[in-house]
């Protein structure tokens, strides 16, 4: 028993299978996501090593970073062999990947469709716990002149002052909009109240002249287009 519970310490490994060591000698890249959760773990227990425990929660994440970054510090302490401070470790960790790229990300001028619409709001609105409203206003050669979150609500959903969105727009200057929200369940189906939500904004907007593009709903990495599914 005391022979096997050595075994599993990283530290008795090869240098080259060494998490921290391979990360010196052959650079960040060469690391897979479980090799670079085990460094920010730093140890396991006496019967699992801080890479197998890494590669336990990634594979209860479905091996998936952004969904692992939804975690909540008492979602991951339920891990056994995770405690507060590693927990916190780790969430700070990817709230810093989620926070470079947002910086990093690629921020069109203009919007010529709907990927390009998702492609400027992923970054803010990725791995989000509730769910937010947000709006993209734009000029007559559909350049973006502002986005901004309009509301932010629970889990279920969120309330948007429609007299708000339109002040803002006019006093922009904007003649176009793109909304958008994220469903933290991961569903990208539509619901009836944002159909209705979508329905009342654009009868507001063509009342003044200003023309809701489309609606975005947003669910980890994918997206549904209101416009390109017909029913704007």
């Amino acid at each position: 028993m005391i022979e096997s519970s050595i075994s599993l310490s990283i530290k008795n490994w090869a240098d080259d299978d060494k998490p921290r060591e391979k990360l010196v000698q052959k650079g960040r890249s060469s690391l897979s996501d479980a090799e670079l959760v085990a460094i920010l773990i730093g140890s396991g227990s006496r019967n699992e090593s801080a890479l197998d425990l890494s590669k336990r929660i990634l594979s209860a994440s479905q091996n998936d970073l952004n969904l692992l970054g939804k975690l909540s510090i008492n979602q991951l302490m339920r891990f056994n062999g995770i405690g507060e401070a590693k927990a916190v470790t780790i969430a700070a960790a990817l709230e810093i990947g989620r926070r470079r790229r947002i910086t990093q990300a690629p921020k069109p001028d203009y919007i010529t469709n709907s990927q390009s619409a998702f492609e400027l709001l992923f970054p803010t609105m990725t791995e989000l716990e509730h769910e937010e409203f947000w709006i993209v206003y734009l000029n007559n050669a559909n350049g973006v002149v502002h986005k901004g979150q309009m509301s932010k609500g629970g889990i279920t959903g969120t309330l948007v002052d429609v007299r708000l969105v339109l002040k803002q727009a006019l006093e922009l200057g904007a003649v176009g909009l793109i909304l958008a929200h994220n469903h933290p369940s991961g569903a990208l189906k539509p619901s009836s109240a944002d159909k209705q939500l979508t329905q009342k904004l654009k009868l507001a907007a063509d009342a003044l002249d200003i023309k809701v593009l489309d609606h975005l709903i947003m669910a980890n990495d994918s997206y549904l287009s209101f416009a390109d599914s017909g029913i704007l």
